[in-house]
């Protein structure tokens, strides 16, 4: 089969790669599509990534072949499946930490979505694999991984009815927030120079969007001057944090979607002591996340129909990566 592997240097080539072999309770799909990610992209950024690598996690295909032992799901199923599974009863599963577990960051997919063919071992089968219904289109089911992470990151916060969140960065997942947290009762303010990021999100939900001072005037004239309830980060990495903590009022919270750069935090100690913010952060989702986000795309509940602004075929992932990392790419779909 094809398949676009990482050779380093932000290399990504398409060659030829071993169809996998399924074991019992296993299941081999043949992909229709899969979104690219933003930690696909700074996988293929970072110096130390494991060469030779083939990413992607963000799928939907047909099975074609599975095991034994597999229940429920069959040959000329279209599915989708996440990448990690967590072992559901070490501490850090017991407590609600289920993308800490060493079980969880063990799992994946072989080799990975940037291929024809992915193998889905028998765990991410039980717990992290979900039959498609005809009325969902393939690019609309790509975003259950995303939508569930979001989902995670939304119940993380604390949010409730009633508060004012802000959402930093208005790409496919700053989107996912917007109808999230209108979904939880929030009134939202997004925050994005680019002009049409932020008129898609007035469209989706948002009270008002627009660059970073434009925002923080609207989160403040929106909660009577206290300030937003909730700011999420979905990009910028560190340099964000002086200005979320300015937008946040005193005992809000700041909750880091994405990583990004810096090495310390831009902020003193005695300012998050005083005011008592609070930081918190989520990497990935549950199978309960993953669950409820196909529960709510089955429903319609969430729209993705503009999320999508750029689709390109497997040869060229490379050129997919590249609008992203421009910013001229809302979210990039490949097919084989």
């Amino acid at each position: 089969m094809k398949a676009s592997v990482y050779r380093g240097h932000g290399r990504l080539d398409t060659e030829d790669w071993p169809i996998p072999v399924i074991g019992a309770g296993e299941l081999l799909v043949r992909l229709r599509g899969w979104g690219l990610c933003g930690s696909d992209i700074a996988k293929v950024l970072a110096p130390a990534t494991r060469v030779p690598s083939v990413f992607g996690h963000e799928l939907v295909g047909d099975v074609v072949a599975a095991g034994a032992d597999v229940v429920g799901l069959a040959v000329g199923d279209r599915v989708v499946a996440a990448h990690h599974v967590p072992c559901g009863e070490c501490h850090a599963c017991r407590r609600g930490s289920e993308s800490m577990c060493p079980g969880f960051k063990a799992s994946n997919l072989d080799p990975g979505g940037f291929a024809e063919y992915v193998r889905i071992p028998e765990a991410n089968v039980r717990h992290a694999t979900f039959r498609v219904p005809a009325h969902l289109t393939d690019e609309t089911a790509s975003f259950v991984e995303p939508l569930a992470c979001c989902l995670r990151a939304v119940r993380r916060s604390g949010v409730t009815s009633g508060d004012t969140a802000v959402v930093v960065g208005l790409g496919s997942i700053g989107s996912l927030f917007v109808q999230l947290l209108r979904r939880a009762g929030a009134a939202v303010i997004g925050v994005d120079p680019i002009e049409a990021r932020a008129a898609l999100a007035v469209t989706l939900g948002a009270h008002a969007a627009g660059p970073p001072a434009e925002a923080a005037r609207a989160a403040r004239t929106i909660s009577d001057g206290r300030g937003a309830d909730v700011v999420v980060i979905t990009g910028g990495g560190a340099d964000v944090l002086p200005w979320a903590a300015d937008v946040v009022r005193d005992g809000g919270s700041i909750h880091y979607f994405a990583g990004g750069g810096g090495d310390t935090l831009p902020l003193p100690l005695e300012h998050l002591y005083h005011r008592e913010l609070t930081i918190t952060t989520t990497y990935s989702s549950s199978p309960r996340d993953l669950a409820d986000a196909f529960a709510c795309l089955v429903a319609g509940e969430v729209d993705v129909s503009a999320l999508i602004t750029h689709r390109v075929p497997l040869a060229r992932v490379a050129d997919g990566v590249d609008l992203m990392r421009r910013r001229e790419a809302l979210k990039v779909f490949v097919t084989p």
